[in-house]
């Protein structure tokens, strides 16, 4: 007999948890819409969306030192479901509809099957996200000149 170990079921779980709220933090609120479904299940709101603006931090091509690029807008929503699942959520931008709806889904997707409608609805988001990324990649690798190629001095 094996026993889980229930601190990697936890991590698991949190992996999962955080994918999912990143991939809902991305999502267009028509997106999100389309996901939660006409009828919004019954919830309690404990912190209204409020926004604010948290520090953006980048780094030099990518790998050097930090240093603070600026602000940005952010909306957070904290929600609880009628079977006590809380469910947060935090978005760029000031749509307090859409951090309302993605804490109504991470609530939701917190009891959701493996196989459950919602979790593919969400696979089908982060794949549209992937290609959406990988073609403005593509895009960005087309422009890119290396510059140690060049001709020196002829």
């Amino acid at each position: 007999m094996t026993e889980t170990d229930p601190g990697k079921t936890a991590a698991r779980e949190t992996t999962a948890r955080q994918r999912w709220m990143a991939i809902l933090a991305r999502a267009s609120r028509s997106e999100i819409e389309t996901l939660v479904g006409a009828a919004l299940p019954a919830h309690e709101i404990l912190k209204a969306p409020e926004t604010g603006t948290v520090m953006v931090e980048g780094r030099a091509g990518g790998a050097g030192r930090r240093f603070n690029l600026g602000e940005a807008t952010v909306t957070r929503c904290v929600v609880r479901l009628e079977n006590g699942a809380m469910g947060f959520s935090y978005a760029l931008g000031r749509d307090g509809r859409k951090a309302r709806l993605a804490a109504i889904l991470d609530a939701r997707l917190q009891s959701e099957d493996a196989d459950g409608a919602l979790l593919v609805g969400v696979a089908q988001l982060a794949a549209a996200q992937a290609t959406a990324r990988d073609l403005a990649s593509r895009k960005a690798a087309a422009t890119k000149v290396d510059f140690f190629t060049l001709v020196r001095g002829a």
